[in-house]
């Protein structure tokens, strides 16, 4: 079968087989993977769920993996990286993502406004190393803020339909309980499980600021809760030194979890997933010189920024996914000069390598094959 598409594509060329394929029906692809949204639920204030069943190329994913999908706005293809929220399952038929709308979001806007049932998206295999380990703990903490909650709900749905016998804590932070999604299934998953304690916090708001009717639930909701700290760690998971904890959340979340952890020297049972760019500090000395976009005969002084960013800021249109390093889709080869890893503060001059576009800065002179 390989080798007659093999043979096929090359008397279809200059263009390959899925150009001409996608003319008949957008989902008919030889080898590229994409998508069809067959349902769409806005159920959560600036957040959407899109069902959508993919080609006969997707394999599946592991809970709290992400998929990269590429979305065509005004004629220009934009990809980016969401968790499916979904149980894993190697051969699924379906995925399900959950967009949180971000102010300035150019997908995640779009999604959210005008995503129906019959759009077509391409998608790439899940990936991440962000997984629960396939010997499952006899103890779970799954902590989460935010849209954060996209991959660890997935790996909490996982859990529950496993039957998983083992002491678990789902612990998540919103800034209101109408802005849970999936809150419904949230309260049914802690009434089927007794061994399952579902934990809902929402600091700096009051009950009474709860404009919905209060209902019985299974999960704990406390309004004007604090932060994360070790007491509200002791008092969710009193257990959590002998467990495997999940993060995923906004930056402070993530660096007060870290903070406990590493004062208790658990570094080893802390597993994360960002999903914000945090950024090292830079050094002013390292912003002279000038930019050369080589394969577009542009160059530019360099400001600072990444060169991702400094391309966008010189007129170029290079393709990215993530924005923040985890997709790769913005890899260019650096030719010359010095780049230094806006996550990390390395730096690296080693001539012809590639690099990741949205978290490299030059230091000085560099030319990139963009």
């Amino acid at each position: 079968m390989v080798d007659l598409i093999d043979m096929v594509q090359t008397l279809t060329t200059p263009h390959p087989l899925d150009r001409y394929l996608e003319l008949i029906r957008p989902t008919l692809t030889a080898r590229r993977l994409r998508a069809e949204v067959t349902h769409v639920r806005r159920s959560t204030p600036g957040s959407v769920t899109l069902t959508l069943r993919p080609t006969r190329q997707w394999r599946g994913h592991t809970a709290g993996q992400y998929v990269q999908i590429g979305v065509v706005i005004d004629g220009i293809r934009h990809t980016r990286c969401y968790s499916p929220v979904n149980p894993e399952n190697r051969r699924g038929k379906h995925i399900q993502l959950t967009v949180k709308s971000h102010t300035g979001g150019l997908v995640s806007e779009h999604l959210y406004r005008h995503a129906a049932p019959g759009l077509v998206v391409d998608l790439e295999p899940a990936a991440g190393t962000f997984a629960l380990p396939k010997a499952r703990p006899d103890r779970l903490l799954l902590v989460s803020g935010g849209s954060g909650i996209t991959p660890v709900l997935s790996m909490l749905r996982t859990l529950a339909g496993e039957g998983y016998r083992g002491e678990l804590t789902f612990l998540h932070y919103a800034k209101s309980p109408v802005l849970v999604p999936h809150r419904a299934e949230l309260d049914a998953i802690a009434r089927a499980h007794n061994n399952f304690r579902i934990e809902l916090r929402y600091p700096g708001r009051h009950a009474a600021d709860d404009l919905e009717p209060v209902t019985v639930r299974s999960c704990t909701e406390i309004s004007g809760a604090g932060y994360f700290d070790y007491d509200e760690l002791e008092r969710v998971a009193p257990w959590f030194a002998e467990a495997q904890t999940f993060v995923c959340g906004p930056q402070a979340l993530m660096d007060a979890v870290r903070k406990v952890y590493e004062a208790e020297q658990l570094g080893d049972r802390l597993h994360t997933e960002e999903f914000t760019l945090n950024f090292a500090p830079v050094d002013d000395t390292d912003v002279h010189g000038t930019v050369s976009f080589s394969a577009s005969g542009v160059s530019a002084a360099n400001s600072g920024s990444t060169l991702l960013e400094q391309a966008e800021a010189a007129g170029l249109s290079p393709e990215y996914g993530c924005r923040m390093g985890i997709c790769f889709s913005c890899t260019a080869v650096r030719r010359t000069g010095c780049t230094r890893n806006v996550r990390t503060g390395e730096t690296n001059s080693d001539p012809d390598q590639p690099i990741q576009l949205c978290i490299s800065a030059p230091v000085g002179d560099v030319e990139i094959d963009v």
